[in-house]
């Protein structure tokens, strides 16, 4: 169905930083009255003072969202505060990158608490409000990791299917309800999360290539709101590797694991460290982790190298879109 966001009624959870906090500007450019909420409160109150600036109405609302009564209230801070509720972004996310079998169980676990049923204390605390109304958006910020996996990030890539196929159960049931379910597929992003994550192999991380703005997944999630779909992928290199996984499942993971262990990690030596998925850290407030601006010197010595190796991947993703679309056509 679809909202004007201007003057709509937005929630956005992980709004502290990323695309969370992107999203809520994004959101306030356009006119909504936006509730933000996350772990961290300093960072939302600073966030709200952004949004006025920008001529919109705003509220924090600090809360955890695998605690399901936190979420409810944020629900009803927003009806009370605006009189009704008419979108809701799921987008809070956290990271463990880790060899499965170095994986702590605890934080193997909240990953999938916050990363998955998150979304879902999320939607049951949004449901009743936009069943009342007749209609309403739900957002829920999936990955490209939720279409094809990723070495040493499966418990993330477990939420992030999760996220997908609930979400495909849900729209399902929501059919002619007047309330939408979308789902965000984002490719590489350049947000804190990497500065944020769990990390256990012993050196630092850093995005893969090609890295995007998390302005571009915003816009994505307002689009999704003014005129909801059924997924949308941002960035070019995430709807390759959603194709090439496809048409060969077996190629794409040949061509996820080699970029992975060429890309994804600095020539920088890292301790061991649950990052925030336990516990929120006070770094990293902006909506990007100021990656795009790095030289290549600044993430190791051998970066320039290894980017150069990884971008020569993009050539078996290319011969099998190639072939897809030969056989699409002949077909």
């Amino acid at each position: 169905m679809g909202l004007h966001v201007r003057d709509a009624v937005v929630v956005v959870t992980g709004a502290s930083s990323g695309i969370g906090r992107a999203t809520a500007l994004e959101l306030a450019t356009r006119g909504a009255n936006v509730v933000v909420t996350a772990r961290r409160e300093e960072p939302l109150r600073e966030l709200v003072d952004e949004c006025r600036r920008l001529g919109a109405e705003a509220r924090a609302v600090p809360a955890d969202t695998t605690d399901p009564a936190a979420m409810e209230a944020v629900a009803r801070e927003a009806v009370e505060a605006f009189d009704g509720l008419d979108a809701w972004v799921n987008d809070a996310a956290v990271l463990l990158v880790a060899r499965f079998e170095d994986s702590p169980p605890d934080a193997y676990r909240q990953v999938m608490e916050t990363n998955f049923f998150g979304y879902v204390h999320g939607a049951r605390a949004a449901l009743p409000h936009f069943r009342r109304r007749g209609r309403g958006v739900l957002v829920n910020v999936s990955s490209v990791h939720g279409v094809g996996g990723a070495a040493y990030a499966s418990a993330y890539s477990a939420s992030k299917f999760a996220v997908r196929g609930w979400a495909e159960s849900l729209r399902q049931e929501l059919r002619d309800t007047g309330i939408d379910v979308c789902t965000v597929l984002p490719a590489s992003i350049d947000t804190p999360i990497f500065q944020h994550a769990g990390n256990y192999m012993g050196r630092a991380l850093k995005p893969l290539n090609p890295t995007y703005d998390p302005d571009q997944v915003a816009r994505a999630i307002v689009g999704c709101i003014e005129r909801p779909k059924r997924e949308v992928f941002v960035g070019g290199a995430g709807r390759m590797l959603a194709m090439l996984h496809a048409v060969s499942p077996a190629l794409y993971e040949r061509v996820m694991a080699r970029q992975i262990e060429l890309d994804e990690f600095q020539d920088v030596p890292e301790a061991p460290s649950n990052g925030n998925i336990l516990q929120p850290m006070p770094l990293g407030t902006e909506p990007t982790g100021g990656w795009k601006e790095r030289a290549p010197a600044r993430l190791g010595s051998g970066m320039a190298r290894k980017g150069a190796a990884a971008a020569a991947l993009a050539a078996p993703a290319a011969a099998g879109l190639t072939w897809y679309w030969r056989n699409r056509r002949a077909a």
